[in-house]
C-alpha cells in the first residue's frame, strides 16, 4: 500500500471534494524533504484494533510524521455491523464505505491499512461470544500473517486484553488475538502454511495505549497512577506546515463521515500514555524504539544507503528538488543490489516515489470509458513528461494485461509532454472490478478469502496497469501506474475515477422485499443495463415451481454501453405462507449473468463497485394492514420507508423544517428513524406539533436513538430515559409482557414465533427509566443477563398514542424477517 509522509498529504487536507480522494500525489519541496527523512528511517510501529474509528489518529500520525516510523494500523474488521449517517447502506456496502473512510484517513495521518476476515456482526458484549462467531484460527492467522509481512518492531493496542466484559466484545477479542500473535509469530509450527509468503517475526514489545476514557473520566485519569505508563507528546507542531499534530490527527479522523466522526483539531501539549505489556522492556522509558536499530545498518550492506540519504537531506535544495537526483538514483540502485527481502521493496517503492516528484515527473495512463467489459479492446491515452532538467528516456511502457504495440524509445526532455496511445484487449478471464473479500459467500462472522496473498489488503485489487520504465542517469527505474479514468466537469474541473470491469450486463429487481399479503399477483419491476454496446438476450426470474411467473422470459436489446430496460414480470404466490429468494437471470450468447451491479459514489472517499447476485425476497405474508398515511422523518439513513410502501402504505417524507399543524393533518401516523433525536437539530423545535398531533388522535412512532448528544431531552411526553442497554443475541426468547395489549392483537396476533429469525440483534440502547404513563409490551435479555423491558414501550398521550421502540426494525425490515412487518402494522394501526 501507498505510504505517504505527513506533508506529502497536505494537498488535499481542505478539499472534501471527490477529487480528493481520486488525484495523484503531487508534492512540492517540503513535501519531498520529509519523504527523504522518512527514507532513512527503519523502525516499524503496528496498532491493532478491531473498528474503524477505534485507531488514535493523534498517535498514529504522531508515529508515521515526527519519528518517521513505518505505522501501520490493523482494524480486525471493516465496520459493516454499524448505521450510516451518510446514506442508506448498510452491512457489506457500509462495510465498504468504511474502509475506503479509514484508507482516506491514512493518506492525511500518514499510515497504512490493513484488515483481517474477520466481519463486523455487530454488538457483542463479550470476547468469548466474539470469538465464537468469529472464526478465531482464521482471525488468528490474519493477524500473525499481517505481523509476519509487515514485522512491526512494536505492536500498540488499542484495548485492554485482560479486562474482558467492560467494552464491547470485538475490542477485547482484538487485544487478546494480539496478544497470541505476539507469542506465536515467530513460531515456524504455527501456521506453516503462510512461510511460502513471510517468514517468522518476532516484534520486539506490545503496549496498552489507555486513556482517560477507559477510566471512566478526565478527572479519574488525572489522580489514577502513572508510575507503569510511558507519556508520549504528540501535541507537536510542524513549523514547515503551519499545524500541530493534533490537528492533522483530527482531519485524518474527520474522514469517518459515515459514523459523524467530525473532528475539530487542537493545539498544544497533548499526552497520550502506553503501558508496556509484554516483551522486552525499554531501558530508556522515554524511546518507544530503544534497543532497536532503527537506521540502515540493521540490513546488510546498508550502512553506505543511510550516509548517502543522509547527505541527500542534508545538501537538499529546496528551490531545485532535482539537484538530488544523481545521489537518489544511485541509493535506487544500491538497495537494488541488496540481498534482504524485507525492507528492500519498502524502501525501492519509497525512493521511487521521491525521485519522480524531485524531477516533477509525471506519469499517467487513462481510458477513455470508466468502465469496460472484459473481451473488450481498451483505448488509452499516456503521458509521461519530465519537469526537470535531468535527461530522461522512456525506454519501454510494458502493460497488464500485455499489449503488442510496437514502441519507439521517447526522450523526455524538460517540460515537454510526450503522449501514447495504446490499445489494451482485455481476456475474457479478467475478473471484475469488487472488494475482493465480498466475491465469494462467508459466514455472519468472517469474510471468505482464500488466497493468502490477499489477506490483510485493505482495496480493491485493480487489474489493469501501466509500467513506464524510465532510464535515469543510466539506470532504468520502473514506475507503475492503475489505468484511470477522468473528465472534466464544469464546477469542480478534473475529476478522477478508478476505472472499473464491468459484465455485459447486469440486472436489478428494483424491491429487494416484496410481500405477497393475499393471492393475488403482483408486478415485479427488472432493470438491465448494459455494459457494453449492443447487448441482446432473455431476461428470466428464476422462482421455485409453487410460485407462477408471467412471462417465462422477456427479450431485450441495449444498443448503447450503460443503456438502461425496466421489465415487468407478473408473479403470483402459493396459497400458504411462504418464504422464498427470487434470482435475476440475463441471458446473453447462451452465458448467464446474475449480478446487481452498486455504485457507491461520495465526495469523501473513491467511487466503489460492488457486484452482488441479483436477487429479491418474496414473502407470502400471513398479515393485515391498514390505509393509514404515514410521515417519516429520517434520522440517520435507513429503509424504513421503502418496506412501509411494500406492505401498501402511503409514505411522505417530510423535512423537519417543513413540519406545521396543517401538514400533519393530513397524515395519521408519525415515524421518526433512526438516531433522529441524535442527529436533526431541528426536531428539537417541533416536539410541540408533534405531541398535539398524538394528543388530537393519531400515532407518533420513535425509533431507536443513542444515548448520548441528543437534541432536546424531550423526546416523548412523559420522562424517558434512554441507556446503552441492549439484546445482541437475535435468537433471544421473547416474553409478551402485555398479551392482551391492543398492539399485539390488532390486526395480527403477534406471538412469541414473530421474533423468530431476526437478524443481527433484538435491539439496541433501550430505556431502561420511564414514566408510569408508558407500558412495556416485551421483555428479553441476553444469556446470564437480567431482563430488558425497553424495547417497545406504548404511552396514550390526549386521545392518541405514543411508541417508542429499541428494536432493530431498520434491519429487520429490509431483511425481510416476516415477524417485524407483522408487529410493525400493528403499531401503525394501534388505537
Amino acid at each position: 500500500m501507498q505510504k505517504l509522509s505527513f506533508v506529502a498529504l497536505l494537498i488535499s487536507l481542505f478539499s472534501l471534494s471527490i477529487i480528493s480522494a481520486q488525484q495523484p500525489q503531487k508534492s512540492n519541496a517540503v513535501e519531498i524533504y520529509n519523504q527523504i527523512q522518512k527514507l532513512n528511517f527503519l523502525g516499524s510501529v503496528l496498532y491493532i484494533a478491531a473498528h474503524p474509528d477505534d485507531e488514535n489518529t493523534r498517535l498514529i500520525s504522531y508515529l508515521s510524521n515526527e519519528k518517521k516510523a513505518r505505522t501501520g494500523y490493523l482494524s480486525l474488521t471493516r465496520g459493516d455491523g454499524g448505521q450510516n449517517l451518510i446514506g442508506s447502506e448498510l452491512r457489506e456496502l457500509l462495510g465498504v464505505i468504511r474502509t475506503q473512510e479509514l484508507i482516506e484517513a491514512r493518506k492525511i495521518d500518514g499510515g497504512e491499512q490493513f484488515f483481517s476476515r474477520a466481519n463486523d456482526f455487530g454488538y457483542s458484549k463479550n470476547p468469548d461470544e466474539t470469538l465464537q462467531i468469529w472464526n478465531k484460527d482464521e482471525v488468528l492467522s490474519d493477524v500473525i500473517y499481517i505481523i509476519r509481512k509487515f514485522q512491526p518492531d512494536v505492536i500498540i493496542n488499542r484495548f485492554d486484553a485482560r479486562t474482558p466484559g467492560t467494552t464491547h466484545g470485538h475490542h477485547t477479542a482484538s487485544a487478546i488475538l494480539s496478544m497470541d500473535a505476539f507469542d506465536k509469530a515467530n513460531n515456524a509450527s504455527v501456521f506453516p502454511n503462510q512461510l511460502n509468503l513471510v517468514q517468522t517475526w518476532q516484534p520486539k514489545r506490545v503496549f496498552y495505549n489507555t486513556s482517560w476514557w477507559f477510566y471512566g473520566s478526565k478527572e479519574k485519569f488525572e489522580k489514577a497512577d502513572k508510575t507503569n505508563l510511558m507519556p508520549i507528546q504528540t501535541g507537536v507542531y510542524y513549523p514547515s506546515l503551519g499545524k500541530s499534530n493534533p490537528e492533522i490527527a483530527a482531519l485524518s479522523r474527520s474522514r469517518h463521515q459515515s459514523q459523524g466522526f467530525g473532528t475539530t483539531g487542537t493545539r498544544g501539549d497533548e499526552l497520550e500514555y502506553l503501558e508496556f505489556i509484554k516483551g522486552e522492556n525499554q531501558k530508556d522509558k522515554s524511546n518507544l524504539f530503544d534497543g532497536i536499530d532503527t537506521s540502515w545498518n540493521r540490513v546488510q550492506g546498508g550502512k553506505a544507503i543511510g550516509e548517502l540519504i543522509s547527505a541527500v537531506g542534508k545538501n537538499f535544495d529546496f528551490k531545485n528538488p532535482s539537484a538530488s537526483i544523481p545521489d537518489l538514483v544511485k541509493a535506487f540502485s544500491m538497495i537494488q543490489n541488496l540481498n534482504e527481502n524485507h525492507w528492500k521493496p519498502i524502501k525501492l517503492e519509497e525512493i521511487k516515489k521521491i525521485i519522480a516528484s524531485c524531477a516533477g515527473l509525471y506519469l499517467e495512463a487513462v481510458a477513455d470509458s470508466q468502465e469496460v467489459t472484459p473481451g473488450n479492446m481498451l483505448k488509452l491515452k499516456m503521458e509521461a513528461i519530465n519537469r526537470s532538467a535531468i535527461p530522461m528516456q522512456l525506454k519501454t511502457i510494458k502493460s497488464f494485461p500485455e499489449a503488442n504495440t510496437p514502441f519507439q524509445v521517447l526522450d523526455l526532455k524538460n517540460n515537454i509532454p510526450q503522449n501514447v496511445a495504446l490499445e489494451l484487449p482485455l481476456p475474457e478471464s479478467l475478473d471484475y472490478t469488487q472488494p475482493y473479500y465480498l466475491k465469494e459467500k462467508g459466514t455472519v462472522g468472517m469474510y471468505r478469502v482464500d488466497d493468502q496473498n490477499k489477506i490483510g489488503i485493505p482495496d480493491i485489487i485493480r487489474q489493469a496497469k501501466i509500467t513506464f520504465c524510465v532510464l535515469i542517469n543510466n539506470v532504468v527505474i520502473p514506475f507503475e501506474r492503475n489505468v484511470i479514468y477522468k473528465y472534466n466537469n464544469n464546477v469542480k474541473g478534473e475529476i478522477y475515477q478508478p476505472l472499473d470491469i464491468v459484465p455485459d450486463v447486469t440486472t436489478s429487481i428494483l424491491d429487494k422485499v416484496t410481500i405477497f399479503n393475499d393471492r393475488g399477483s403482483k408486478t415485479i419491476d427488472i432493470k438491465i443495463k448494459a455494459g457494453k454496446d449492443n447487448v441482446k438476450g432473455d431476461l428470466q426470474l428464476e422462482l421455485p415451481e409453487k410460485w407462477k411467473v408471467f412471462p417465462k422470459s422477456i427479450p431485450f436489446s441495449l444498443l448503447q454501453k450503460g443503456e438502461e430496460q425496466t421489465v415487468t414480470f407478473q408473479v403470483a404466490p402459493p396459497k400458504n405462507a411462504d418464504e422464498t429468494v427470487a434470482k435475476s437471470i440475463a441471458i446473453v450468447d447462451g452465458r448467464r449473468f446474475d449480478k446487481e451491479q452498486f455504485n457507491i459514489t461520495y465526495e469523501h472517499i473513491s467511487k466503489q463497485q460492488v457486484l452482488k447476485p441479483s436477487e429479491s425476497k418474496f414473502m407470502k405474508l400471513d398479515i393485515e394492514v391498514g390505509k393509514e398515511k404515514i410521515a417519516y422523518i429520517m434520522g440517520a439513513g435507513d429503509e424504513v420507508p421503502k418496506s412501509l410502501r411494500q406492505m401498501g402504505y402511503e409514505v411522505s417524507i417530510i423535512k423537519p423544517e417543513e413540519i406545521t399543524a396543517e401538514k400533519l393533518q393530513y397524515f395519521d401516523v408519525v415515524m421518526t428513524g433512526i438516531r433522529a433525536y441524535n442527529t436533526i437539530q431541528t426536531l428539537a423545535f417541533k416536539q410541540t406539533l408533534l405531541f398535539d398531533f398524538v394528543k388530537e388522535g393519531h400515532t407518533m412512532i420513535v425509533q431507536y436513538n443513542t444515548a448520548d448528544d441528543f437534541v432536546t431531552t424531550a423526546i416523548a411526553p412523559f420522562p424517558l430515559k434512554i441507556s446503552r442497554e441492549r439484546v445482541t443475541d437475535e435468537n433471544a426468547p421473547v416474553e409478551l409482557l402485555a398479551p392482551n395489549h391492543p398492539i399485539l392483537n390488532h390486526p395480527n396476533k403477534i406471538t412469541s414465533k414473530d421474533f423468530e429469525g431476526w437478524k443481527q440483534e433484538q435491539g439496541l440502547y433501550y430505556p431502561n427509566e420511564w414514566d408510569k404513563a408508558f407500558t412495556p409490551i416485551l421483555a428479553s435479555n441476553d444469556k446470564g443477563e437480567s431482563q430488558k423491558k425497553g424495547a417497545l414501550l406504548v404511552a396514550k398521550y390526549g386521545k392518541g398514542n405514543y411508541i417508542y421502540t429499541s428494536l432493530s426494525f431498520f434491519r429487520e425490515l429490509p431483511e425481510g424477517v416476516s415477524g417485524a412487518f407483522r408487529l410493525m402494522a400493528n403499531m401503525i394501526s394501534i388505537k
